[in-house]
């Protein structure tokens, strides 16, 4: 009897035995799936991870490029068919070209471009602009691209024969331009602010003011294209025009710089300004 109950007791001691191994190998078998799955989910995420820098990188170097300017500023910025053409449209696209990026141009008032471009809202000014120590304030400015002389327009029947003559006159310029700042200058002068230089122009040729300060390139179109005006001899400043350049964004100042170094010693800002340009 003992003995049978002996053989009992081992038979079960052995049935849990096989119960527990097996039960091992089923908890092993989920782990090991369970580890698997993981790994599979892990390279998956890791792969989707470098893709994602990948595309990052790629829309870096392919990136959008935004200039903000005034199209009224012939030749140098102005509308044709709709789209903005002129000298410096033509040297933005060349430096995005050469940063692999696309172009894209914000036209808005001149008064507005600094504040644009240091807030981040564009990336670059470029509008016939010279450097000031007011606007050094808020942004940076790249090498110069162009020579720019500032001259006065009058009427044809003027009694004004030099700069000296706009004392105690009244002048009109565009906002936010150089001439805006130089006119303060002149003694006793009466200063009239116009969005747009052509507005300045019309109040010339409409003898609401004296005189027009202005680029001598735009003012030789303006003239062109209203009879009875002339440039006077001789000009009021010469100065030099380069791209505004957020001052927290030395990056892209050191692109455009080397950018335009490259079109300079390559001719083309040369044949791009000499498109639009005549030398008399």
């Amino acid at each position: 009897m003992k003995k049978k109950l002996l053989a009992m007791m081992l038979t079960c001691v052995m049935a849990v035995s096989l119960a527990a191994c097996a039960g091992g190998d089923e908890s092993a078998a989920e782990d090991a799936g369970a580890a698997g799955e993981t790994a599979e989910e892990d390279a998956g995420e890791d792969a989707a991870e470098a893709e994602g820098e990948t595309e990052g990188e790629t829309q870096e170097e392919g990136g959008v490029l935004v200039m903000a300017t005034n199209a009224e500023f012939p030749p140098y910025e102005y509308y044709e068919g709709g789209e903005v053409v002129g000298i410096d449209a033509e040297i933005a696209a060349a430096i995005a070209e050469k940063l692999g990026m696309t172009l894209e141009i914000e036209d808005m008032a001149f008064d507005s471009i600094v504040t644009s471009v240091s807030t981040g809202k564009a990336d670059m000014g470029v509008a016939g602009m010279t450097v000031t120590e007011d606007r050094l304030q808020n942004v940076n400015f790249s090498d110069p691209y162009a020579t720019a002389t500032q001259v006065v327009i009058l009427r044809e029947d003027s009694d004004i024969q030099d700069v000296a003559g706009l004392e105690g006159k009244t002048v009109g310029v565009q906002l936010g331009t150089t001439g805006d700042l130089f006119a303060e200058d002149i003694k006793d002068v009466t200063v009239e602010r116009y969005n747009k230089g052509f507005e300045a122009v019309q109040a010339l040729s409409q003898e609401k003011i004296d005189a027009v300060i202005i680029d001598q390139e735009p003012a030789k179109v303006f003239v062109e294209e209203n009879e009875g005006l002339i440039i006077l001899d001789e000009a009021y400043t010469v100065e030099e025009y380069a791209i505004a350049i957020a001052k927290d964004n030395t990056e892209l100042l050191e692109q455009v710089n080397a950018a335009l170094a490259e079109l300079k010693e390559s001719g083309k800002l040369d044949e791009i300004i000499g498109k639009y340009i005549t030398a008399e």
